[in-house]
Order: C-alpha cells, then structure tokens, then sequence
C-alpha cells in the first residue's frame, strides 16, 4: 500500500474517533486575546485530539501574518492557524483539518472566510445554518472542500 493509499485510508478512522493528541501533529494558533469565538475553535480542535499551541498576538501582527501567508482578505477569518505545509483559516472544522493532512492535496490550506454563527466555536443567532470550508490551492484559487449544514 503507498503512503497515500495507506493515510485516505486512515482518515475514516481519523474522522470517526478523536485523534490521540501524542499522535496529533500540533496546530499553531495566532489570535487575539480577546477574542471568546477563537478560544471556543481551540477548544474543538483540541477535544478533536489535536495538540494546540495558541499564541495571542495583537490585530497588527494578525494582519501582518494573514499578508505573509498570502490569505485573500475576502478569504480570512479571525484567526489563522499552521499545521504541517498548511494554513487553517478561520472555524474550520476539525474533522476537514483531518482530511486534509491525511489526504495531503497540493493546497496552501483551508479557510471557512468571515464567522459563520453555525461553524465550530461560534454559537448564536443563526446557528445551524449552511457554510462551507473551501480549499486554497497552492494558485490561490479556491474550491469547496467540505459543506455543513
């Protein structure tokens, strides 16, 4: 079985049960430190089994990395993360963090743009409805990766 065969694979196993955080690889984190919807996305990463590493950064700094990472501003979310060759932009899922690391497309990351109420970490008025997490590919372009309703 080739590396790529064996890691999709796995990624049923990897959706179905949370990750061994000893296993997990680490997801560093850059948000600001008032900011309750980013603390509650590293809260679902880190119950899906991924080691987080979170840094609190002032907005400039925020910006200044979103810039260096090359994340269109129509593309951003409120806080940016790196795990591997990747960037994970915004609340996405982590079950799509697992997919992509174990199906590893030729991608510069993932986003889920703005703060969709129903996405992981935010919850309110509109909670439920429909958003989906794109992926950038390594040309910028963008492509649906995942739906959730």
């Amino acid at each position: 079985m080739n590396r790529r065969a064996f890691l999709y694979s796995g990624a049923a196993v990897l959706l179905a049960h949370p990750l061994r955080a000893e296993a997990a690889p680490v997801i560093r984190v850059a948000k600001t430190p008032t900011c309750g919807c980013c603390t509650a996305w590293v809260e679902h990463v880190r119950q899906a089994g991924f080691a987080v590493e979170a840094q609190d950064i002032d907005q400039e700094a925020l910006y200044a990395l979103k810039s260096r990472l090359q994340i269109a501003p129509e593309l951003a979310g409120c806080h940016t993360a790196i795990v591997g060759d990747y960037f994970i932009e915004g609340h996405v899922p982590a079950p799509d963090i697992a997919r992509l690391l174990a199906e590893q497309p030729a991608a510069r990351g993932l986003t889920v743009p703005g703060m969709p109420m129903s996405s992981p970490g935010m919850a309110g008025p509109g909670a439920g409805d429909r958003f989906d997490t794109l992926l950038v590919g390594t040309d910028g372009a963008t492509s649906v990766f995942a739906s959730h309703s």
